[in-house]
């Protein structure tokens, strides 16, 4: 990554929370979250353990500030092209674009984000499910856009966007630095491959 792990969450304050959750994560990655003690966290950090609950009053605060920090961006990125875009092919092809890019370069938080939802709390799950929801709610509008205007044929909306958001989270399962394509070359052939799974440019046959 071009940034330091400690600029991942910009929005956060103080820096000492920053450099925490960069830590948390790259423990989670490769530990699990239920192997991860808060004195790894906090020695990964350059800190005592004691300094860990200055900030986070237990190690399953850090997970959901992780958690609900990516849910949040991932959602805004789905509303912030639907609005950038008026025509539901260029929108889908953005999205996925940026959907799979961002899995690609943030691959180990996005492994902690997605795949460690079952060690939040049940109040913490609540609060990324909701943003789950909403993330799936707006693609299924863009589906449902899509096929009202005749450039979409699915069988099932709900099913083509739980698909469309699964193909992008299943990136960060394996991508890694060394992985080929890059993310953006990545993200334009799973764009493609997106329009194609929705029916995009394939010729109907007129009925008998």
């Amino acid at each position: 990554m071009s940034e330091p792990p400690e600029d991942w969450w910009p929005e956060v304050r103080p820096d000492a929370a920053r450099r925490l959750m960069a830590a948390a994560v790259e423990s989670f990655a490769s530990r699990g979250y239920h192997a991860t003690t808060t004195r790894d966290i906090a020695t990964a950090a350059g800190m005592s353990p004691a300094a860990l609950y200055v900030h986070f009053p237990a190690k399953s605060a850090v997970l959901f500030a992780i958690s609900r920090s990516g849910h949040e961006r991932t959602l805004q990125m789905v509303r912030t092209t639907m609005a950038e875009h008026d025509d539901p092919v260029d929108a889908m092809r953005v999205l996925v674009e940026r959907f799979v890019a961002w899995h690609a370069k943030r691959h180990m938080i996005a492994r902690v984000v997605q795949h460690e939802l079952d060690a939040l709390t049940p109040e913490d799950h609540q609060v990324v499910l909701e943003l789950r929801r909403a993330t799936e709610n707006l693609v299924r509008d863009l589906v449902t856009s899509g096929v009202d205007a005749g450039v979409f044929t699915v069988p099932d909306v709900r099913i083509a966007a739980r698909a469309i958001l699964s193909l992008g989270i299943d990136v960060a399962r394996w991508y890694s630095p060394t992985s080929k394509p890059a993310p953006e070359v990545l993200g334009k052939q799973y764009a493609e491959l997106v329009l194609s799974m929705l029916g995009h440019g394939v010729r109907r046959r007129e009925p008998h």
